[in-house]
Order: structure tokens, then sequence, then C-alpha cells
């Protein structure tokens, strides 16, 4: 499979961000700029099967945004072409990342919900840009290769009430990991995480920072 980026388009937004568009070989490719000029770091945030751009924890990727920005992190926001199709998805995250080297990216953080966990998963065991990955809730198929991630660090994060992906798929992709990695499982919570929205909230406005610079 490839995807190559023809053209990319930014409009602006009231609130300071870019609508992105990326028209590629295989499609158009939609997102969400939250520039940080003169910083390299970014941040790339996907969702789950069903795509889109706000992510789980009642829209935490749009809380985050702004944050991150403050922290000199630039945030990309993607929504899939094709969602729910676990290679196009792949496809879509390592051409988001191209272009974010293309600009002037460095380090790049990518972080994904359930399906998108995996996406991130996988893409940042092929991409050098990426400096560490975030999954959520994740699904364990595309998983296989977490171990090759390292010696990039990876946070995993599940609820211990999902009842949609249990959290033993996040306890055996840690098993399967190598080191630096980190668990954090919060007792209540469910697949979306929104019973530990503000505690996951100041999880990832930390983490990210600090593996994104």
């Amino acid at each position: 499979l490839e995807l190559s980026i023809l053209q990319a388009a930014l409009a602006p937004e009231a609130d300071g961000a870019y609508r992105l568009l990326l028209r590629t070989t295989r499609g158009d490719i939609f997102g969400l700029l939250h520039v940080c000029e003169g910083e390299p770091g970014a941040a790339v945030m996907v969702g789950g099967a069903g795509g889109g751009l706000d992510g789980p924890a009642d829209g935490i990727y749009a809380r985050l945004a702004p944050a991150l920005l403050d922290a000199g992190v630039s945030t990309l926001r993607l929504h899939y072409r094709r969602p729910g199709e676990f290679d196009e998805c792949l496809l879509d995250v390592l051409g988001a990342l191209s272009f974010l080297k293309g600009v002037g990216a460095r380090r790049a953080v990518l972080v994904g919900h359930s399906f998108g966990g995996a996406v991130a998963i996988r893409a940042g065991t092929l991409s050098p840009l990426v400096s560490c990955v975030v999954a959520m809730s994740s699904q364990l198929y595309g998983t296989e290769q977490v171990a090759e991630l390292a010696p990039r660090p990876l946070l995993l994060v599940h609820g211990m009430e999902d009842q949609v992906l249990e959290a033993v798929a996040s306890e055996i992709i840690y098993q399967r990991a190598a080191e630096p990695k980190r668990l954090v499982l919060y007792a209540e919570a469910g697949h979306s995480l929104v019973q530990c929205k503000d505690a996951l909230f100041a999880l990832l406005r930390e983490w990210i920072p600090a593996h994104a610079r």
C-alpha cells in the first residue's frame, strides 16, 4: 500500500486553528491543526473506528489542543478517509506525519483511542518522527509489533469498567511491549473514559509536552 501527498491546503478557523486538507493519491484527508510556530514538537491525535476530531473523554482532543499550544506543542487532530479500515487509517497517520515533517516538526507524539490506539502503535513502529505513543482503550488487533516501538516510550490508558474492549487488552499490549512503558488503569472508567476525564486530561497535559519537545 502506498499513499502520496499531492497538495496541502490550510484554511483559518475563528479560534486560531487551521482546517487542513491533504489531497493524496488515495483520497482527501481532513484535519484540524493548531500551530506553535518555531517549536519542533507536535502531537497527532486520532479517534476510534468511527474517526472524528474531538476524541474520547468528553472531547479531550479539542480541550487538549489549546493547552498543548500553550506548552509549545503543535497539534493535528486527524479524521480518517475510510474509518474502520486499519491499513487505510494507518496510511492516513503516516501521511500526516510526513506532512508535519515537511513543515518543520522533528518529534511527534501519536495519540489514539480504541481502534485508533492500535493505529497509533503500528504507525509509531514505522515512522522515525514518532517520539512516543499514547494508546487509550486500545484494541489488540494491529498491536502485534508493539515491541518494535522501543526505545520510544509507550503510555497505555484503560478503564477497568470498559465493556467494549476489556482492560485486559491493554494489559496484554503492555506485556508485549518493551521498556520504557507505562500502564494507567482507571477503576471506574468505561470505554470512553469520560468518568476519568479530568485525571486523564492532567496526565496527557503533562505527558505529551514531556515527550514532544
